[in-house]
């Protein structure tokens, strides 16, 4: 089959020289064009009413105008008026995937799902949170009854868990190897700094994790999502940064161990008849090129799995 993949060059904000590197969706993209089995589609952007399902008017504001500036920037991107037309067209791609998912079976978007988003503040990154914003999307439009968020960046998606409690219909399953609180990583998985809910819940990966006890965390965590109830879709955040050489992370997993993540993923979405959405998520290894494989891994997994 061929598989849609939602990118748009403006995707890319002017951040400067940041730890982020906003250049790898065009990266990606590029690496993804020719190939077989892919069709890359532009998506269009979200709507202000879309963003004000899950984000406080105050916040939303802030972002568009720039002030006030603290709260504009809570997520740690430098403002500029090219970042609130920027985050409307990456959520859009969050939605857009999310849709031909559930008619294809499968669909990717080039995006970050934004998981440390809140509903009245940004945090590591994120601006808006793309995941909820799709999810209340698709309920607004009857799209969809419940969705599960399979969330496996390096960092523990605090801003999706907060957001989770007041919807009973979505389930966030995070699997990381670093916390996240207050806006900053702690490494040290050993000290936790949240709790879990009924419908968000997480697995640690302890410092060293490697394939094996990570394949295995995602077996448990697949056991809580049925526990939880069948949803109509997934969303799966891929992220690069578990990747062994990123400097956050403390995780022992290689190109092939994601690669198999990734099969396992989609293998369980697929052999449960799930429609399953992903999108992209962290990696700040110095050398892109090791960043951008990851995510294009991702993409030869659903191929693989949904052929």
């Amino acid at each position: 089959m061929t598989i849609s993949v939602f990118y748009h060059p403006g995707y890319a904000a002017p951040i400067g020289n940041h730890v982020m590197p906003i250049d790898k969706f065009a990266l990606v993209a590029a690496g993804l064009r020719g190939q077989t089995g892919v069709s890359l589609q532009e998506p269009d952007a979200l709507t202000e009413a879309d963003l004000l399902r899950v984000h406080t008017r105050a916040y939303v504001d802030a972002v568009r105008t720039g002030e006030p500036r603290e709260l504009a920037e809570s997520q740690k991107f430098p403002w500029s008026p090219q970042l609130y037309p920027s985050v409307l067209l990456t959520g859009g791609g969050c939605l857009a995937a999310a849709r031909r998912a559930l008619v294809d079976g499968v669909a990717g978007a080039l995006v970050s799902g934004f998981h440390h988003s809140h509903g009245d503040h940004g945090e590591g990154f994120c601006t808006f949170n793309a995941l909820v914003v799709t999810i209340d999307a698709l309920r607004a439009a009857g799209a969809v009854g419940g969705v599960a968020v399979l969330d496996m960046d390096l960092h523990y998606g605090n801003g999706t868990a907060s957001l989770a409690p007041a919807r009973p219909y979505l389930f966030n399953l995070s699997i990381y190897g670093n916390d996240y609180h207050g806006n900053q990583a702690f490494r040290d998985v050993s000290e936790l700094h949240h709790s879990d809910g009924h419908n968000h819940r997480s697995i640690a990966l302890p410092a060293g994790t490697g394939r094996g006890p990570m394949l295995a965390a995602m077996e448990r965590g697949f056991e809580m999502l049925e526990a939880w109830g069948r949803p109509d879709l997934i969303l799966y955040q891929a992220g690069a940064d578990p990747f062994r050489e990123d400097p956050y992370s403390p995780l022992e997993l290689d190109h092939d161990d994601l690669l198999e993540r990734d099969r396992r993923a989609f293998s369980y979405a697929r052999a449960a008849g799930i429609p399953i959405a992903w999108v992209l998520a962290g990696g700040y290894t110095k050398d892109v090129s090791k960043v951008v494989k990851v995510h294009h891994n991702t993409f030869v997994a659903a191929r693989e799995v949904f052929r």
